[in-house]
């Protein structure tokens, strides 16, 4: 990388459960969404964006490391990622970066607590230490809370380890403090890389009051994949009016930091980056939550924009097909700040598609994955989890094949049928296309040091 280039900021706004279908920009009915909207047409948008491991440490675990699950030390719920496991905040801080992180990290792992509601109280409280921080440099991070009213940071202060308490939403507060520490260090110091990373909307799908207001229960227009059952669709439409209105702050919330950006004369050489650790279910198939393989769970929001965007007077939206998977978004933050991948990280570079002049134009350059691979490594067995291990694959071309240990599960061709509703996997018609996707799933496996018990197929 070049000395005397001025290097670019780069700020992760990370979500948790935000489903990628669930942008007005997507034709989501339900929301609006101007300000991502807005990002993304300034931007790149890339829709076909997916969490490799619909969960949520894993998935974080990866986006740090760049690192599957199964090799980041992270490979399941509230698993402690191993504090001498190298993090994108330490190749940019050897580059000369500022880091910071604040609000939820999902990566100190789980205390021994007797009840599971003991240790969610003891992890909103719990103070992290600065070794179990991925060599991230400022901090106001908290394990995790899933109490959006009420939300508790860590604080170094001179008198030693502190927590700090934020009234109001969370999304807000946590915004303000970004803003505020923008401010204070302000716009003529170095480059910096910031995380901002919030839990709505995460259950419990609560926002502030006028959010929730523009939401009902009796307005929800339903994917098509949500059965005509009326205890699955009362516990959707409820839990949607809810997520939707802090869908709603959260993009607020994106607005007023790229307003903050301006004033501070930073926001061209600002990349903001905005994605979730995986989706929602919400009734889709008769399903909640995450951990399944199915579209609702495993598409994410996956924005760049900021920094170098278009001109705003020859805006045209186009969105890029590459299936960025969890593992390539620290690499791509790299090549943003012209930094290269190191081997340790198992991911893609994706920046020379955000670089380039007519990325909307360009065909695949060489050494672009034409696959991505899917993975639950170890179920949580929480209510409305997938309780099994499994393996899977999504095609450049649309097909998606998943397998549990000794069983095929899942086949879908997601060009036909995008809604998932005609499952292939042991339908004799297809059997050649399933072989081709098993011998596909089985280099993956391989090609990522992972290990599983595929099924031998006649």
């Amino acid at each position: 990388m070049s000395t005397e280039a001025k290097r670019p900021n780069v700020i992760w706004i990370l979500v948790d459960q935000f489903r990628g279908q669930s942008l007005s920009l997507m034709r989501d009915p339900n929301v609006r969404t101007p300000h991502l909207d807005r990002l993304a047409y300034e931007g790149c948008h890339f829709p076909r964006a997916l969490s490799g491991t619909p969960l949520c440490t894993p998935a974080r675990g990866s986006f740090l490391t760049g690192r599957y699950p199964h090799a980041s030390t992270a490979p399941t719920h509230d698993s402690p990622m191993d504090e001498t496991v190298p993090t994108i905040a330490t190749v940019l801080g050897e580059e000369g970066y500022d880091t910071c992180y604040i609000g939820k990290w999902h990566l100190d792992g789980r205390e021994r607590a007797s009840t599971d509601a003991a240790h969610e109280e003891e992890a909103r409280t719990r103070f992290i230490p600065p070794e179990r921080r991925g060599d991230f440099g400022s901090w106001f991070g908290f394990e995790y809370s899933n109490r959006p009213f009420d939300t508790i940071v860590n604080v170094d202060t001179p008198d030693g380890p502190g927590l700090r308490e934020l009234p109001g939403f969370q999304s807000d507060v946590l915004t303000d403090l970004l803003i505020d520490w923008l401010a204070a260090r302000g716009a003529e110091a170095g480059p910096f890389f910031a995380v901002l990373s919030i839990e709505p909307p995460h259950s419990p799908y609560l926002a502030p009051a006028d959010a929730m207001a523009r939401h009902h229960p009796d307005d929800i227009v339903f994917r098509g994949n949500v059965p005509e059952s009326a205890e699955v669709r009362d516990q959707a439409a409820r839990e949607l009016a809810g997520y939707y209105a802090a869908i709603e702050q959260v993009d607020e919330g994106v607005g007023r930091l790229r307003a903050a950006l301006a004033d501070l004369g930073i926001a061209d050489e600002t990349y903001l980056m905005f994605f979730s650790d995986h989706g929602d279910m919400h009734g889709s198939h008769g399903q909640f939550r995450k951990t399944a393989p199915w579209e609702e769970a495993i598409r994410i929001p996956f924005i760049v924009g900021g920094a170098r965007s278009r001109d705003h007077q020859e805006l045209s939206y186009a969105a890029i097909d590459s299936l960025v998977n969890h593992v390539d978004v620290a690499p791509t933050t790299l090549g943003l700040c012209g930094v290269d991948t190191p081997d340790w990280m198992q991911g893609h570079d994706y920046s020379g598609r955000i670089l380039e002049e007519h990325w909307h134009s360009i065909e695949a350059p060489p050494g672009e994955p034409v696959d991505a691979y899917l993975s639950l490594p170890i179920p949580t067995l929480h209510e409305h989890s997938v309780d099994r291990a499994y393996r899977g694959i999504v095609t450049k071309d649309d097909w998606k094949y998943v397998c549990l240990e000794g069983q095929p599960w899942l086949m879908f061709d997601l060009t036909s049928d995008p809604l998932e509703q005609v499952n292939l996997a042991h339908n004799t018609r297809y059997a050649s296309k399933r072989a081709e996707l098993h011998r596909a799933l089985r280099v993956l496996i391989e090609r990522t040091g992972d290990t599983f018990g595929l099924p031998e197929l006649d």
